[in-house]
């Protein structure tokens, strides 16, 4: 096996984990990161203003409860979706929009759930005649 990196542009491989590391490429990455992750917080901290408890670690990369973000402010409420539609919008049906897959491709998921649980029992019990 051969790896190959075919590219256009003279950044375009930047970051590949099979390369050595470009400390130019690297610095104008980091530099990104740390502009987004400002632009982030100042969003946050405008759109919630005193509502916003807690200092920095509330923005330095850890993952909140539902709890925990309303104590510190980053939300309003815990709610499902169906309590926002009737309680806030005013809305009692909520509908799924989610893509759900055609009846061909659940038979064929169904098959072929089947064939391998029934291909795996006669390996791992072969019958001997």
């Amino acid at each position: 096996i051969e790896r190959r990196l075919l590219t256009a542009g003279e950044h375009k491989g930047m970051l590949d984990p099979f390369l050595p590391v470009d400390p130019a490429e690297q610095k104008h990455v980091q530099g990104l990161l740390e502009t987004i992750h400002r632009q982030f917080v100042d969003t946050v901290k405008a759109g919630r203003g005193e509502r916003l408890k807690g200092g920095d670690e509330v923005f330095s990369g850890l993952i909140w409860t539902g709890e925990d973000a309303l104590e510190l402010g980053l939300v309003d409420g815990l709610a499902s979706p169906g309590q926002v539609a009737r309680d806030i919008v005013g809305e009692e049906r909520v509908v799924d929009f989610t893509p759900r897959p055609d009846f061909l491709r659940r038979l064929a998921e169904n098959l072929g759930t089947a064939f391998t649980g029934a291909l795996t029992s006669a390996i791992e019990r072969p019958v001997w005649r």
